[in-house]
């Protein structure tokens, strides 16, 4: 069976072929993730099935998470966090309190001391920099959040992208991003700077060239990326 025809079923504990059940009855579920491979629980833990319902390791853990390029976060019985690959064993040796999904070869993870940063594939930091929250990288950058509670921009290698901090902000979606400052939502190109001089309270990021806002008095609008607001919905 191709893992992209299984469907999880609507109650979450089982999974459906052509409309037909198949495997067996799960205590939890979730759908399955290339290369092909789902998290389940039942009565001996979380671990992972492949195509056949078979699991594809014998480890058990407190609870596992989709299959994101090969890679796929657990958490053991000592609520320790790690990545394992395809075969369930461990990409590196070290835990952390909390790990995303790898994007983009990086991925986001917390340590003990409650610290945000990004690490490899190997499980190794690439930088020294710590801070209050790290998202995931997207296009080549992701966006942090500083001690002081102020956010920015970095590159692959934990590089400023351009120098400038906002109230709030999100990844670059084609060369745009979400920003929030003082007086609102706004958008952002690369070098920080801003597509209008209006601000909003609720935005999306721009879906081919047009973004569904919210203004300050509730009035939901569609702009385009110079600002131009189109439509009142």
């Amino acid at each position: 069976m191709n893992y992209k025809d299984i469907k999880l079923s609507e109650n979450g504990n089982s999974f459906l072929y052509k409309g037909e059940k198949i495997f067996k009855i799960f205590k939890n579920a979730l759908k399955f993730h290339e290369p092909g491979m789902a998290p389940i629980e039942d009565e001996t833990g979380w671990y992972h099935i492949n195509t056949n319902g078979e699991p594809v390791y014998k480890e058990r853990y407190q609870r596992t998470f989709g299959y994101y390029f090969n890679i796929a976060t657990v958490v053991d019985k000592r609520d320790n966090w790690f990545h394992i690959d395809i075969h369930g064993q461990r990409k590196y040796s070290h835990n952390f309190a909390w790990c995303g999904n790898y994007q983009e070869d990086l991925c986001t993870v917390r340590d003990f001391n409650g610290n945000y940063f990004h690490v490899n594939t190997k499980g190794n930091r690439i930088y020294n920099q710590n801070y209050r929250y790290a998202g995931d990288f997207k296009d080549g950058y992701a966006a942090v959040c500083l001690k002081n509670g102020r956010y920015k921009h970095i590159d692959y290698k934990g590089n400023d992208l351009n120098g400038k901090l906002f109230s709030d902000l999100g990844v670059f979606h084609k060369s745009y991003a979400v920003a929030k400052d003082k007086r609102g939502w706004f958008h952002i190109d690369k070098d920080g700077n801003e597509l209008y001089n209006k601000r909003y309270s609720i935005i999306e990021p721009f879906y081919n060239g047009f973004a569904l806002v919210e203004d300050l008095k509730k009035n939901k609008i569609i702009i385009n990326e110079k600002g131009e607001e189109i439509i009142i919905v």
